[in-house]
């Protein structure tokens, strides 16, 4: 094979640099989210964890709609570009708000709201089209596939750890006035991303054939190329998006009829609209293809597998994503952040996950090819990234035992917990992807794809709700009639969930196997 055959296209790195910069953007904005609810709006912990956890869940719900319309109407390219602006704007709408929070806070407000409503149908449009050209690059059965998307997951990662460092740098700093400069940051990143896809992705994100990937499809109908087809659609998502936010984290209760939450308990925050959304998607995708009779018997198997694994990632990802919700508290409050020359911003520990998955990520793929023949299966993985998971809340639960309150613990507790984290995740976000894209039948490839990340919405949504969990002077907090008294009862809740979500998927994964066997 001659060595143009073994270097990677450049629409490879068109694609990283694009992806990499919309990463920067997000999790740089993720990482000060919290912070910038509770300092400077001065939401309570309580209702910024809720708006956390409604702002992620409408992240990874939004993609379907992306996806069906760049495959009918716009294509891959024109999706992400306008996907990448409708986001840029959604950051400078909200670095306005961090302008005007104490000047204006009812205009601010609602700046908020709108911002994160930009956000999220942004992202609808961007985050489904830009993976689905990587693969598209190289002819079927290229062996540079594997490879590429090692790459693709790099670019991922190094925007993930390069993010909340930056907007952590110039946002975070103890004055919540310059919160306003994350944003700023984060939709500078975002205007970045477009200009890489508008400058060279006719150039170089191309197909074995030479050919322009992700153009606007051929039967596409002539009303969809009309800018005011983008523009109606657009308006349309951000109101939803936007009202169902507003909605869902209840400040029109607050807000109009002086609702208030003198305690806390978990099963108050699970019957919302948000959360019936979820459920209803499920179960409609669940009736659509269960009820095909074309479907054998084999198949269907297969696709139980598949929403057998999808329930178990929720335990993983609502616990796991108290990242960007508890554990920013905790890194904030109860962190010894002080080297002496320098306070570590807590936003800086959201790019721990990322710089762990550079490093771990060739060991784990370097283990299971060691293993050969004593490789787990797919299920089994899962269960041990859910355990690993557990075992990282152990070990902070333990960093926390007996601590008194007002006293700040070692940065090494959280750093560890984030090792661990990662581990698992390398041992289940991964396995579960391609899990996923090896058992769903050819017909129904993409609905089945929906339900993983509709998964990983009611998980994220999940993880809002439990954040408010966190313990807070003065307020009572229970989880099934458990007073919830300390960092120590608030950490073991996860390795509660996480472990005995693991143990259940260990003990299922041998008739997993079987079902997924022809």
């Amino acid at each position: 094979m001659s060595s143009n055959q073994n270097k990677h296209p450049k629409g490879l790195y068109v694609l990283f640099a694009t992806e990499m910069w919309e990463r920067f953007n997000y999790y740089g904005m993720r990482a000060i989210l919290v912070l910038f609810m509770t300092k400077a709006l001065l939401f309570s912990k309580d209702f910024s964890s809720q708006l956390y956890g409604g702002y992620t869940s409408l992240v990874y719900l939004t993609p379907l709609i992306g996806g069906y319309f760049a495959d009918r109407f716009w294509g891959n390219r024109r999706s992400i570009i306008i996907g990448g602006l409708v986001m840029a704007v959604g950051e400078f709408i909200l670095f306005f708000c961090g302008s005007l929070y104490s000047s204006n806070p009812e205009l601010s407000t609602l700046l908020f709201f709108t911002g994160l409503g930009f956000m999220i149908s942004g992202n609808g449009f961007f985050k489904p089209n830009i993976s689905a050209l990587v693969g598209q690059l190289y002819p079927k059965g290229d062996r540079r596939i594997d490879a590429a998307y090692t790459i693709f997951y790099m670019g991922i990662n190094v925007g993930g750890a390069l993010g909340p460092f930056i907007c952590g740098l110039v946002g975070d700093t103890g004055n919540p006035a310059d919160f306003k400069w994350a944003f700023m940051a984060g939709g500078i990143g975002m205007l970045l991303s477009v200009l890489i896809q508008v400058i060279y992705h006719k150039k170089y994100v191309t197909g074995p054939d030479q050919q322009t990937l992700g153009l606007v499809p051929e039967n596409a109908p002539a009303y969809s190329k009309n800018p005011l087809f983008g523009l109606i659609v657009f308006l349309l998502l951000i109101g939803v998006s936007t009202t169902l936010l507003y909605v869902d984290s209840g400040l029109a209760q607050i807000k109009h009829w002086g609702f208030n939450i003198g305690s806390f308990n978990i099963s108050t925050a699970l019957f919302t609209n948000l959360v019936f959304l979820l459920v209803a998607c499920i179960l409609v995708i669940a009736l659509i293809i269960f009820t095909d009779k074309t479907l054998t018997k084999l198949e269907k198997s297969k696709v139980a597998v598949i929403f057998t694994v999808s329930f178990f990632v929720v335990f993983f990802w609502s616990a796991y994503e108290q990242a960007g919700a508890s554990l920013t508290f905790f890194a904030d409050e109860q962190t010894n952040r002080d080297l002496g020359f320098f306070v570590v911003p807590a936003s800086f520990f959201a790019s721990l996950n990322s710089i762990f998955v550079v490093s771990f990520a060739p060991i784990f793929a370097w283990l299971w090819v060691k293993l050969g023949k004593m490789d787990p299966s797919s299920p089994t993985k899962m269960a041990w990234g859910l355990l690993l998971l557990a075992l990282g809340y152990l070990w902070i639960a333990f960093g926390v035992k007996d601590v008194q309150p007002g006293i700040k613990v070692s940065m090494i507790w959280l750093v560890g917990m984030y090792a661990l984290h990662t581990a698992g995740e390398l041992c289940l976000s991964p396995i579960g992807l391609s899990l996923v894209n090896k058992l769903a039948p050819a017909k129904f490839a993409s609905m089945l794809m929906a339900v993983w990340f509709t998964a990983n919405a009611f998980a994220n949504y999940l993880a809002g709700a439990l954040s408010k969990l966190y313990p807070e002077e003065g307020k009572t907090k229970f989880i099934l009639g458990l007073p919830i008294e300390n960092n120590f009862n608030f950490f073991m809740v996860f390795v509660v969930m996480s472990g005995v979500a693991a143990f259940i998927l260990f003990f299922l994964s041998s008739k997993l196997q079987k079902l997924m066997k022809d």
